[in-house]
């Protein structure tokens, strides 16, 4: 088993965090109800780093003591499988935490967190968080309604890997990341992803999502523009998916 090891006293670049009663992703994280005095606690004793794309937040099978937030940028979160291959189990972007699951549990961390796009990432360590938690009802609440949403996603997921189709998980994906990223300034989602990345995702080889991504811009569904993806018909893909909420 791995030592314990605080994962975030092996973060690269350093920066000047902004304080949280000012930072743009608070709005859209579990901070939002905090207070400002709250805030001002987390602001003295969190840490912030600088992460270029490619690079490694931290690694399944290490710990956590504490918990990431988002600050800029986005992230996705995978384990490898009993082969070796990736397997990503969900994306994380302004507002959204990480790590916590493992410093709730005291257990190591289940999957690893990559840089997709340059990220700003701030470190709050467990003491503080657990100080919130006791502090603040609504706080609490927040969390435990997001670790819900997050279980539903997983188990979401483990039930369309055993009774949709390829081309209804893809095209479920597809809306999924519209919903995480929004799109871009040409309409069309809102992260690049590599055709290896979208099969991790599907639970197909990299050929066959190909084929599928061909299918679908043949059905006029999508656009490709390279790796990026416009989505033509949103009705269509939930048709297809066959999304019933």
């Amino acid at each position: 088993m791995p030592a314990k090891y605080d994962i975030c006293h092996i973060m690269p670049e350093r920066y000047n965090t902004p304080s949280c009663s000012i930072c743009g992703a608070k709005e859209k994280s579990v901070f939002c109800s905090l207070s400002n005095a709250q805030l001002k606690e987390i602001d003295e004793v969190k840490g912030g780093q600088i992460y270029a794309k490619g690079e490694t937040i931290f690694k399944e099978g290490s710990y956590s003591r504490g918990l990431f937030c988002v600050s800029k940028g986005k992230i996705k979160l995978s384990r490898l499988g009993a082969s070796g291959r990736e397997q990503i189990v969900r994306f994380a972007t302004v507002g959204d935490v990480i790590g916590y699951n493992s410093m709730l549990s005291k257990k190591p961390l289940s999957a690893s967190a990559f840089v997709i796009e340059e990220a700003a990432i701030c470190f709050i360590p467990a003491e503080t968080f657990f100080s919130m938690i006791k502090a603040e009802p609504k706080f609490s609440l927040e969390m435990l309604q997001l670790t819900a949403k997050n279980w539903d996603t997983a188990s979401r997921l483990v039930t369309d890997m055993a009774q949709k189709t390829s081309i209804q998980r893809l095209a479920e994906m597809l809306l999924w990341l519209k919903e995480t990223f929004g799109l871009d300034e040409d309409n069309c989602i809102d992260i690049q992803l590599s055709r290896e990345e979208i099969a991790s995702m599907v639970g197909t080889a990299t050929e066959a999502v190909i084929r599928l991504l061909r299918n679908l811009k043949e059905k006029r569904l999508i656009e490709l523009e390279g790796k990026k993806i416009k989505l033509l018909d949103i009705h269509g893909l939930v048709m297809l998916a066959d999304i019933l909420d």
